[in-house]
């Protein structure tokens, strides 16, 4: 029992580890708020310690997971963890439900308005004129689409028509 306490304990200091990775594309986001990382898992110990760490990208082709895979192996690596390696896990599909609330709150207070809790499945429909997407600066819903696609990828271009300012809005994935 205490070789399996051990192992948790590092798989916890891993977690511990990866809550200060930052998403390269929304600094205010942690790779844990955006729920990226799928699990970890740890074999032996120390000085014989190895395992991997499971991520799956936001939606096919992120650019932004070559650099998010490379801060984790650095981090680990900064931490006594070489031998931990990066895996992509691409199925089931990363989905805007495994972002914490917290990162929600973050990204609101950031100007950008995260995914609407009521949207479970993505279609075209999502993204018309009339689409009542919440401005996070002032919470009015008098917004305007202006581009399917904002600031990145995973984001669309919105204009809010009260305090006029544009904004990008997360899209559910």
């Amino acid at each position: 029992m205490e070789v399996e306490e051990k192992i948790v304990s590092e798989e916890k200091k891993i977690w511990g580890i990866l809550e200060k990775i930052n998403d390269p594309e929304i600094p205010v986001l942690t790779i844990i708020d955006l729920g990226i990382i799928r699990s970890v898992k740890i074999a032996g110990l120390f000085p014989h310690l190895s395992g991997e760490v499971c991520i799956t990208p936001t939606y096919s082709g992120c650019p932004a997971m070559d650099m998010i895979q490379h801060d984790i192996e650095k981090a680990l690596a900064d931490n006594g963890y070489g031998n931990v390696i990066v895996k992509t896990v691409l199925s089931p599909a990363w989905t805007t439900d495994w972002m914490s609330e917290q990162a929600r709150e973050k990204l609101r207070a950031y100007g950008i308005a995260p995914p609407l809790m009521q949207e479970q499945v993505c279609t075209p429909e999502i993204f018309q004129e009339d689409r009542a997407v919440p401005c996070p600066r002032c919470n009015s819903l008098h917004t305007t689409l202006i581009s399917k696609f904002g600031s990145t990828p995973c984001k669309a271009l919105y204009r809010c028509e009260e305090c006029k300012e544009p904004f990008d809005y997360f899209k559910c994935h």
